[in-house]
């Protein structure tokens, strides 16, 4: 009897995973993921920090290395459920103490923002929103079950560990870049 359930659970997984992966096929790409942590450090000490993304290794798992090649562009290595990748993103718009939105130029298409906004004097909440476009049958997989949630939701708590018990940040990057609308770079 337990065989039997076990088959039947992988065949409808199997099933489940082959609609969702033929709805990606017919356009429906996109996945979001949306989360949020309140942290016992000031607006600016938190944004001032986030701006550190050579440092984002520290406290998420899944990214081995960024390297900044120039105030707008990132090179990142990460693995994705045991899966090495690469991309390059690109910093859309930032704003000091408010927030920072970027997008993939190479690799598994994906944006984002992240929000900074003040809880009174010496709270920040940090909103994170990532939308992504799973490519291939391990992404989506990870995808079904919610693993870009989860990994953001861990990222941010162990941001929240490493930012408190610092209690100051390791550097700051101050510019504002803004929006495609217009693309200015300003320090």
């Amino acid at each position: 009897m337990k065989r039997l359930l076990t088959l039947a659970a992988v065949a409808v997984g199997s099933a489940y995973l082959a609609k969702y992966l033929k709805g990606k096929a017919a356009g429906q790409d996109n996945s979001t993921a949306r989360e949020e942590i309140t942290v016992d450090v000031p607006v600016r000490t938190a944004y001032d920090q986030w701006t550190q993304f050579e440092e984002f290794p520290k406290f998420m798992d899944s990214v081995h290395e960024i390297r900044q090649l120039d105030d707008k562009r990132l090179h990142w290595k990460a693995d994705v459920l045991g899966k090495p990748i690469e991309w390059d993103a690109e910093i859309t718009e930032q704003i000091p103490d408010k927030r920072i939105a970027w997008r993939s130029t190479t690799g598994t298409p994906n944006s984002g923002v992240v929000r900074f906004e003040p809880q009174g004097a010496s709270r920040t909440k940090i909103v994170l929103e990532l939308t992504y476009t799973p490519t291939d049958p391990v992404e989506a997989a990870g995808d079904l079950v919610g693993a870009v949630g989860m990994q953001a939701r861990g990222n941010l708590k162990k941001f929240k560990e490493m930012i408190e018990a610092r209690g100051k940040e390791t550097g700051a990057w101050r510019g504002t870049i803004h929006s495609p609308d217009s693309p200015r770079v300003t320090h």
